[in-house]
C-alpha cells in the first residue's frame, strides 16, 4: 500500500462529514452507507484475500465491482433490490472520492460502467374498501386498547403515513388550530410533511386524547402513541403494532376473505394511495402526500390498477364503436381546416 492512505481518509470523510453533514442524511441513511463499505471490505477479505489495511484505489475497478455483486447474491442471499442499493451506495462514495482528487476520476468512470440488474415490478398489494371497513370495526372502543388500536388503524389509513413516522409522532406535531388542522411527520433523510387530517379522523384523535393525554398531562414532546410497561412509559413498538394488526386481520378475515391475513402496516399506505388514485387524485398531489422524492416511486400505483386501466379500455371501445356509425367529422382530409384548428396558419 505504501504512503497511500486515501482510501481510509475518505471513508472517513465520507460517513462522518459528507454524509451527515454535507448532505443532512439520516442516521439510518449514513448507516446503509456504511453496512455497504463493510460488507465491500468483507468481500475483498474473504475472496480476494486482501485485508483491509491493505486496500487501495488501485484495486478498484468494474469487474471487482461484478463479483461483489455476484458474492452479495451468493453468499449473502441478495435479491435484485439490496444489490442495486449497495451498488448505489458504492457509486456515490466513489464519486465523493472523484470530487475530493481529481486523479480518482477515472476510477469513478470504471466503476459506472456497472450496471444495475433489472427489477421486476411487482404489483402492489392493498385492502378493498370493504376489507378496510370490515378490518376497523375488530377492535373495541369501549376497551381502552381497542380505542386506541382502531385510532392508530385509522390514523395510519388517513395519512398514508409509513410506521415509523406514526410512531415517531408527538404532541407537538399536531396542529388542530391551523386553519387546516394537520400533523407533520418527519420521513426518510428527516424531511417534515403537513398532512391534512379528514374531520372523522380529527373526532377520532380527540377521543383517543381523552383518554391517553388528558388535559391536565399533555406535555408536547410526549409521543402520541404508548405503551407502560413496569411503570415505565415509552415509545410504541413497531412490534407491538405488528401484534394487534395480525390479530384483527385474523379476525376481520372470518368475516370478509378479501382480508389478508398476512397484515403489515404498511399495507394502510398503499391502500390509501390506491384509494386516493383511484379517486382521481393526480399522481403528483399523491406523491407530495406519501412524502416520495420522485413521482417515478408513485407511478407504482398506477400500473397496479388494473381496473381503472380495463374502464378506460372499455370507454375508448365504445367511442371508436359510435364513431364508425357516424358521418365523417367535418376536418376529415381538409389539410387547410386542420392546420388552421392546430393554430399553424392565421
Amino acid at each position: 500500500m505504501g504512503n497511500d492512505d486515501r482510501f481510509f481518509r475518505y471513508v472517513r470523510g465520507f460517513l462522518t462529514v459528507f454524509l451527515p453533514k454535507n448532505k443532512c442524511c439520516s442516521n439510518n441513511t449514513t448507516k446503509a452507507y456504511r453496512d455497504t463499505l463493510n460488507l465491500y471490505r468483507k468481500f475483498l477479505s474473504e475472496e480476494k484475500g486482501i485485508p483491509f489495511t491493505r486496500i487501495n484505489f488501485n484495486k478498484i475497478n468494474h469487474e471487482l465491482i461484478y463479483e461483489f455483486l455476484a458474492w452479495l447474491q451468493n453468499t449473502r442471499h441478495c435479491g435484485p433490490s439490496t444489490k442495486n442499493l449497495r451498488l448505489a451506495a458504492l457509486k456515490s462514495f466513489f464519486h465523493y472520492c472523484a470530487m475530493e482528487d481529481s486523479s480518482l476520476m477515472a476510477i469513478y468512470m470504471d466503476v459506472l460502467e456497472v450496471s444495475p440488474q433489472r427489477l421486476v415490478r411487482n404489483r402492489v398489494e392493498y385492502m378493498s374498501e370493504a376489507a378496510l371497513k370490515t378490518l376497523l370495526e375488530q377492535p373495541n372502543p369501549n376497551t381502552r386498547r381497542g380505542l386506541r388500536d382502531r385510532f392508530f388503524m385509522i390514523l395510519l389509513y388517513d395519512t398514508g403515513a409509513r410506521i415509523q413516522e406514526v410512531l415517531d409522532l408527538k404532541l407537538k406535531d399536531i396542529h388542530l388550530n391551523d386553519q387546516t388542522p394537520c400533523i407533520y411527520l418527519t420521513g426518510k433523510g428527516n424531511k417534515t410533511r403537513a398532512v391534512p387530517l379528514m374531520d372523522k379522523t380529527i373526532a377520532h384523535l380527540n377521543e383517543y386524547l381523552k383518554i391517553f393525554h388528558p388535559d391536565g398531562f399533555r406535555e408536547k414532546d410526549h409521543y402520541l402513541f404508548y405503551t407502560t410497561i413496569k411503570g415505565q412509559t415509552g415509545k410504541m413498538s413497531e412490534d407491538n403494532v405488528s401484534c394487534f394488526l395480525k390479530r384483527y386481520a385474523k379476525a376481520a378475515h372470518r368475516v370478509c376473505p378479501e382480508v389478508p391475513l398476512q397484515m403489515h402496516a404498511h399495507l394502510f399506505r398503499h391502500t390509501r394511495a390506491m384509494h386516493l388514485y383511484q379517486s382521481g387524485i393526480p399522481l403528483s398531489y399523491i406523491k407530495d402526500f406519501l412524502g416520495h422524492v420522485s413521482v417515478n416511486t408513485t407511478d407504482i400505483y398506477a400500473s397496479t390498477d388494473t381496473s381503472m386501466m380495463r374502464a378506460a379500455l372499455e370507454k375508448i371501445s365504445k367511442w371508436d364503436d359510435k364513431k364508425s356509425s357516424e358521418e365523417l367529422p367535418v376536418w376529415q382530409d381538409n389539410e387547410e381546416l386542420i392546420l388552421k384548428l392546430c393554430g399553424l396558419t392565421g
